[in-house]
């Protein structure tokens, strides 16, 4: 373990973590937005919306996210859309993992009982206003723990942006190995980052599910 090693690049490599949260942050954000347009959509009366959000679910849960990313960056210019690989990678994970967020927030409300919302409905909510007040409230504890789930694999799929040369902690990794030759300690120091962004993260969803569950 060349100990000196690891000392002398760990800024460049704190450098690249930060840069890995921020993808993370961004990403989340997005894909959070475009879960609760597509909750929405599941849940509506309209069929053309039922159909339009099932067919994104399926399409972006049924693809590899990578693909997903090259398809936005490499063949967004042929259509007038030029994103730097910072911008495009966040872009790509959101749209993915929006995906998925949709069906942990779709899946928690889904299991708060009905009866909730047929006494809402007797005593004069409109449908929206049951939603709101009664069963989003529930379903909020329900949807923590997935949500949090959903997180974890989006950190760890922040790696894919490596491959379009965004500069975190993948990438980072990847060139110090080219120069130096040592890809445990290189490889065993972007490990140990990432457990540490995951851990995080973990504590975080367990103290927010400890607060809703309290309540």
């Amino acid at each position: 373990m060349d100990i000196a090693l690891l000392l002398r690049i760990l800024p460049f490599f704190l450098e690249a973590t930060w840069l890995t949260v921020q993808i993370s942050l961004l990403a989340f954000v997005i894909g959070l937005a475009i879960a609760a347009i597509l909750v929405a959509g599941r849940l509506s009366n309209s069929w053309l919306l039922r159909s339009l959000s099932t067919a994104y679910v399926s399409v972006f849960r049924g693809t590899p996210n990578l693909v997903q990313l090259f398809i936005l960056y490499f063949g967004g210019p042929q259509i007038g859309l030029n994103l730097d690989p910072f911008t495009a990678g966040y872009i790509a994970l959101g749209l993915n993992i929006g995906a998925y967020m949709s069906e942990s927030i779709r899946g928690a409300i889904v299991n708060v009982d009905r009866g909730q919302t047929e006494a809402a409905r007797s005593i004069g909510f409109s449908r929206a206003q049951a939603l709101r007040l009664i069963v989003l409230p529930q379903a909020a504890r329900l949807m923590i723990r997935p949500l949090g789930v959903n997180t974890v694999g989006l950190v760890k799929g922040s790696a894919l942006v490596s491959t379009v040369s965004v500069v975190e902690l993948t990438y980072t990794a990847q060139r110090y190995i080219g120069s130096t030759y040592k890809p445990f300690e290189i490889f065993g120091i972007a490990a140990v980052l990432y457990m540490i962004v995951l851990y995080v993260v973990v504590t975080m969803v367990n103290l927010l599910d400890k607060r809703f569950a309290a309540r």
